[in-house]
């Protein structure tokens, strides 16, 4: 690829440094307007974050008034009215049961904290438990981009730059992974015995008085293309973790506040976290905004102890982030939209199967709520995916971004084994319309076609 000229290039160290994006001049709804007049359906929410579309005015004048106020004062000072609701909010939305909230800026930052309050916890206990210092995870998970949470990430692709800086505490066990990990006349009920008994297997090899937690992302993201768990596997992991004392994280960064049709996507599971990551759609990038959710008995250890969590960022509580995520979340609260986000998620699925549920080249499509997944295979009978270097799920991403199409497909890889695997990722805002519905599948359609009449050419890479 030839290098951009110096008139044309960017001081911003964009994702690919060969790569000039679009600008994007504005935004409504599910629509973000290109520079060029493109209107670009953001069937996406970028990264399953725009919950709410673009332009919100309501969120967008929450913003405004708490800027008026006060826009920045640091946490180990003073606390904000805007910070208090949320965790208050945020703690009655569990019952009580996470009755404390630490609000920091990214998901990434989420996880590290998490990882270290759960080590932290262990150190308060009223007989301390120090040697507890190891951490079991999936594969091929995504946690963030930070040592730490790329440390017990178990994607391959990601890590295997940085291997030598990360640290080697955490092992990895199977995901709950029907489409590929349930072997033939395997039931249910016997797979997700299997991964249990796998979990539990672990625990035993590192020693299950070395563990501090257990960590998981409830609805797979970015790794596996909004792959929901089978409905009975988080009570049985819950179950091992809880019996060799070890904590239980849940990550629901992408999958969390609303996206798959309940406020937090454990509720149908029936299992409560003793700590969880949030991020994306709590405050729908309004304001870069994250947190982790603190289970009582937690708290309790931690009031008995020290009483300071030995972690903190400059941003900690931001006021405006802090505002912009409650603003958020009473729109949806108000708006009842978690019915819509049930009811169009439904009709997302069903449509999707009927407009791609035949294509040669589609293996799974999966979901919940407003979060679905497309898994490309080279053969869908023996499920083989396509080679890493034919980058499948990267064209898809790149012939939606063509002005004929105009539509965000988030693509992912490494689906198979954290190399291998292609999917993209589709998460509408909650006040997604029917009829918006039916242009994304549309779109979707026709872009997925695009691509694979073009490899069948023999056309790979000139997408």
């Amino acid at each position: 690829m030839t290098k951009p000229e110096p008139s044309t290039r960017s001081a911003v160290l964009h994702r690919d440094t060969q790569h000039i994006p679009k600008k994007a001049i504005g935004g409504k709804g599910c629509y973000i307007y290109l520079e060029d007049g493109t209107k670009f359906l953001d069937s996406t929410g970028g990264a399953a974050v725009a919950c709410l579309g673009h332009g919100h005015e309501a969120i967008q004048q929450a913003i405004t008034e708490q800027m008026n106020q006060l826009s920045y004062c640091h946490s180990a000072f003073f606390s904000t009215e805007a910070s208090e609701e949320l965790g208050r909010f945020l703690a009655e939305s569990t019952g009580g049961q996470l009755s404390k909230a630490f609000i920091v800026s990214s998901g990434s930052e989420a996880i590290e904290a998490a990882l270290k309050l759960a080590r932290q916890y262990f150190l308060e206990l009223p007989t301390p438990q120090p040697q507890r210092t190891r951490f079991i995870a999936r594969k091929p998970s995504y946690h963030g981009v930070t040592l730490g949470a790329l440390s017990v990430g178990g994607h391959t692709t990601r890590r295997q730059p940085f291997e030598p800086l990360l640290s080697t505490n955490t092992s990895h066990v199977s995901p709950c992974y029907p489409y590929r990990g349930k072997n033939a006349n395997e039931s249910d009920a016997d797979y997700v015995a299997r991964l249990a008994a796998e979990l539990d297997a672990e625990f035993e090899r590192v020693g299950p008085e070395n563990v501090c937690a257990f960590v998981m992302e409830t609805v797979v993201g970015a790794s596996l293309a909004a792959l929901p768990p089978l409905p009975t596997y988080l009570p049985a992991i819950q179950r091992i973790v809880h019996k060799h004392g070890a904590l239980l994280i849940l990550d629901e960064v992408m999958s969390g506040m609303g996206r798959c049709g309940t406020l937090h996507a454990w509720e149908p599971e029936g299992v409560v976290p003793d700590l969880q990551a949030i991020g994306k759609g709590l405050g729908g990038g309004y304001a870069p905004v994250s947190g982790l959710l603190i289970h009582e008995k937690i708290v309790r250890v931690l009031d008995a102890g020290t009483g300071v969590f030995r972690h903190g960022q400059t941003y900690q509580g931001h006021p405006v982030g802090c505002a912009a995520a409650l603003a958020v979340q009473k729109v949806i609260q108000r708006d009842h939209l978690l019915e819509n986000v049930r009811r169009m998620g439904t009709y997302l699925g069903e449509k999707l199967t009927e407009r791609l549920g035949t294509h040669p080249h589609v293996g799974d499509i999966r979901g919940r709520g407003l979060f679905w997944g497309i898994e490309f295979v080279r053969d869908k009978a023996t499920k083989e995916p396509f080679s890493p270097e034919a980058k499948v799920a990267g064209l898809v991403q790149e012939m939606g971004m063509d002005p004929r199409f105009g539509i965000s497909l988030y693509a992912g890889n490494g689906t198979v084994d954290g190399v291998r695997g292609d999917h993209v990722l589709l998460a509408p805002p909650y006040n997604v319309t029917q009829e918006e519905v039916d242009l994304i599948v549309q779109k979707t359609g026709e872009v997925v076609e695009a691509v694979f009449e073009r490899l069948e050419v023999g056309m790979v890479g000139k997408v």
